[in-house]
């Protein structure tokens, strides 16, 4: 499985298309940026699905416009109707961060099977477009600690990814197989923050907060909050979100 790869997206055909899950958070907006700059045509793709901070979508359509998104779609479905998520269900509480990091364990902000949900949609518009890359903002390092955002995680589902598609089956060769790329899987967050200064990412539009509030202000004590904070202080970076 190719999940950091570097190599640029060709030019013939639709081969140097590129579907890019982005929350409108710091992670996928680098992911995006990362995916342009080697050269592909990126589709953003994003969801509205009953989330809390449902204000990342409006963060979400400004990183598409400013980093050249060729096209920028939203889907929306209603995660709300069995909840189990803080950011799913509002009688659950977003927890607060601890000084000492977030809480042990899988937290309350986990949403069952969401990345399957999204990188499944993601790989039906990638069959339709003739894109054999997704692009998605997983981190296994300065991460909340989902099972859905780990390496072999990854690995499994561009397994199953290749079996249950048109594309996958049809493919020629390893080369032309749909291949799940992350980026940024195995990177600090103050190195995903290097990453996307470097590329030109202006952070200021991003929103990474699990409860923002309608104007895109961060709490600034959700695990989210603590974890972005830190990755712009450990990077010797201004901090640019805007808090409540």
């Amino acid at each position: 499985m190719t999940t950091n790869a570097t190599t640029n997206g060709t030019t013939n055909g639709t081969t140097n298309r590129a579907v890019v899950l982005l929350s409108g958070g710091l992670d996928s907006a680098t992911v995006l940026a990362i995916a342009r700059e080697q050269g592909y045509q990126t589709f953003a793709l994003s969801f509205d699905y009953g989330q809390r901070h449902k204000t990342e979508l409006d963060a979400a359509a400004r990183v598409a416009a400013a980093l050249g998104a060729k096209e920028h779609r939203v889907l929306k479905f209603d995660l709300t109707q069995w909840g189990g998520s803080a950011l799913t269900d509002n009688t659950i509480d977003v927890p607060v961060s601890t000084p000492s990091g977030s809480s042990q364990g899988i937290p309350v902000t986990y949403v069952p099977a969401r990345n399957t949900i999204f990188l499944s949609l993601a790989l039906a518009w990638a069959e339709t477009l003739g894109a054999i890359n997704i692009f998605a903002g997983m981190n296994a390092v300065d991460y909340s600690g989902y099972p859905d955002c780990r390496p072999e995680y990854v690995a499994a589902f561009q397994t199953m990814a290749r079996l249950a598609t048109r594309a996958g089956v049809e493919a020629a060769d390893d080369e032309a197989q749909l291949t799940i790329r992350t980026p940024i899987i195995n990177m600090t967050k103050a190195d995903i923050v290097k990453e996307g200064i470097r590329l030109g990412v202006d952070y200021a539009i991003t929103v990474s907060c699990y409860q923002a509030d309608t104007e895109g202000r961060a709490c600034g004590r959700c695990d989210s909050c603590r974890l972005r904070r830190q990755g712009f202080i450990t990077a010797g970076v201004a901090d640019p979100t805007r808090y409540a």
